[in-house]
């Protein structure tokens, strides 16, 4: 009985905690709806479209260029709902801004589910998104991209200009929020590194008179050679998506150096805390990009 009793309780003691993770992920996701239903609903959704492409990637055998069909649409899947919820809680600081908040959560949600439907319709007829001019078809659908990803980023802009103007009770919070977005827009802005023919592309067009694929995020070799698991990353040569990566998710990882790490911590210490883990960040995203473009892997793995 007394067994009983004792697991009983420790059963209650796990289920507290859960129901208590759980309501904080439901009060800030209603904390985010009423900052910017648009991009908390996309978000959402994008979210939805992630566990769709996981099932692909389970169910579809397919490979394009050496990676399961659907990992791709997966990945930016993944991606794109991280950034519209982070953008969404980052409104919720900036209360005075309502046409800003507007018109960037319009773009931002218009250009993902653009970017996103044509990555996902790619997969499904079995070829690449990216760096595809094969077709007149390909090479609209890759241009479209290329210019709503231009948009998008022009639009991000707006909104760490509206954060360089805004007062934070919270200074320390403040300046991650602020560099946080300077280096996402640095590292997005590393994607157009990637539309760049390569000497082989050249070569190639120079032999045939024809390109099929221009750009490429391996430098030093082709695409879809081997990669680290789940990201995809050349293990043999440099790949622009590891900085690319880096910088994009830096407004979500700045963060949580007031917020979690330094919370502690007096107001003073903690502003300079962050303003050197910026700095650090910032150091650490321009040795990637190097490596990467010298044509050195993160990791080899034989």
């Amino acid at each position: 009985m007394h067994t009983l009793v004792e697991n009983h309780r420790q059963t209650r003691s796990l289920e507290r905690p859960v129901g208590a993770w759980t309501g904080q992920v439901l009060a800030l996701l209603r904390r985010l709806w009423a900052a910017e239903p648009v991009l908390a609903g996309t978000g959402l959704f994008l979210a939805g479209l992630l566990l769709a492409s996981a099932f692909g990637v389970l169910v579809d055998p397919r490979q394009i260029t050496g990676a399961p069909a659907w990992l791709k649409p997966a990945k930016f899947a993944a991606s794109t709902a991280i950034y519209s919820l982070t953008l969404a809680w980052i409104f919720t600081y900036l209360p005075g801004w309502t046409r800003t908040r507007r018109v960037v959560a319009r773009v931002t949600a218009l250009t993902f589910l653009i970017e996103l439907a044509i990555i996902d319709w790619q997969a499904w007829r079995g070829t690449t998104s990216h760096f595809n001019i094969g077709t007149q078809l390909d090479t609209a659908l890759f241009a479209v991209m290329g210019i709503a990803i231009v948009i998008q980023t022009l639009a991000s802009v707006a909104v760490a200009v509206a954060l360089w103007r805004q007062r934070f009770a919270d200074q320390a919070l403040g300046w991650a929020l602020r560099l946080g977005l300077v280096i996402t827009i640095a590292g997005a802005s590393t994607g157009g590194l990637m539309t760049r023919p390569t000497d082989q592309q050249l070569a190639e067009a120079g032999a045939t008179g024809r390109l099929a694929v221009v750009g490429a995020h391996t430098v030093g070799g082709p695409d879809g050679g081997p990669g680290l698991p789940v990201t995809g990353w050349s293990r043999q040569h440099g790949d622009l998506r590891v900085p690319h990566f880096l910088g994009l998710h830096a407004m979500q990882l700045l963060p949580i150096v007031p917020l979690v790490a330094l919370r502690r911590r007096g107001d003073a210490a903690r502003v300079r805390l962050t303003l050197a883990a910026a700095a650090g960040y910032v150091v650490v995203f321009a040795a990637l990009l190097i490596q990467a473009l010298r044509g050195s892997p993160l990791v080899s793995l034989g």
